[in-house]
């Protein structure tokens, strides 16, 4: 049996020119933001590989941005758009989710629409986005810190900006700033090799995420994944004089804070 398959719409109301706005005179550029948008709302941190299809269709009135995609989909970003309507704050959403908002926020600004969402689980979400609105992050839970990645090394250079591209286990590929001049004087290529960098960038106080736009390279770190069994070995023996005559199943009672009845 296939999936339900619901859908979720972008209401869009103004006027190009004079003109109201209507599929017929809506710009390709307009319809690229938000097909990008749509899909960080829908499913901020699911890889394009994994996620359930979204499928789109335009309707009458005066643009309406429809997508089909997954029941649960669906039910969660209702979920998402009803807590920015109750908090009327976007602190607290997930990195992508929260740009994606801010993103159509500058697009009602600068253009004068409003925009609304629904979908066919809720018709009344009662998100409306204007010239007068704004929603937006609060600056102070974000927090310059600093970060070390290991990984697989995809891309290094670029002819204007400059950045190292690593594939990081638990994080995907992360996108790292960096100036010319320290990939110029590598000694070796990076390509498809294993390295460690350490980086700066912005990082949300209450959830920990990080601002991926934000990360800056500030030094290559030396990396050596090679396990020395030997050099294990001398660390075990050096540290088991320590636990000479110590009951084990005691010490872990009492680490876990438990205590044992015979």
């Amino acid at each position: 049996m296939s999936e339900q398959r619901e859908y979720i719409d972008i209401h869009i109301t103004g006027k190009n020119g004079e003109i109201p706005i209507m599929p017929a005179n809506y710009d390709i550029s307009e319809l690229k933001d938000i097909l990008t948008y749509a899909e960080n709302l829908l499913y901020p941190n699911v890889p394009r590989t994994v996620r359930p299809v979204i499928s789109y269709e335009m309707k009458e009135g005066s643009i309406i941005h429809r997508f089909w995609t997954s029941l649960q989909g669906v039910i969660t970003f209702g979920a998402v758009m009803s807590m920015v309507v109750e908090t009327s704050s976007l602190d607290g959403l997930d990195l992508k989710t929260a740009e994606a908002i801010e993103s159509i926020q500058k697009i009602a600004r600068e253009k004068d629409y409003k925009i609304e969402f629904s979908s066919s689980r809720n018709q009344e979400i009662g998100l409306s986005i204007t010239a007068q609105s704004d929603f937006r992050r609060t600056d102070n839970v974000w927090a310059e810190s600093e970060f070390y990645f290991y990984g697989q090394v995809q891309s290094a250079g670029g002819k204007t900006d400059a950045a190292i591209k690593i594939d990081v286990k638990g994080k995907g590929l992360l996108t790292i700033a960096t100036e010319k001049d320290i990939l110029e004087g590598l000694e070796k290529n990076l390509l498809y090799h294993n390295c460690g960098v350490r980086a700066k960038g912005r990082q949300n106080i209450d959830t920990g995420e990080i601002d991926r736009h934000s990360l800056v390279l500030m030094s290559l770190v030396d990396y050596e994944p090679k396990f020395d069994e030997g050099y294990l070995n001398k660390l075990i023996k050096k540290a088991s004089s320590v636990f000479d005559g110590v009951n084990a199943d005691e010490l872990m009672n009492e680490l876990r804070g438990r205590e044992v009845y015979a």
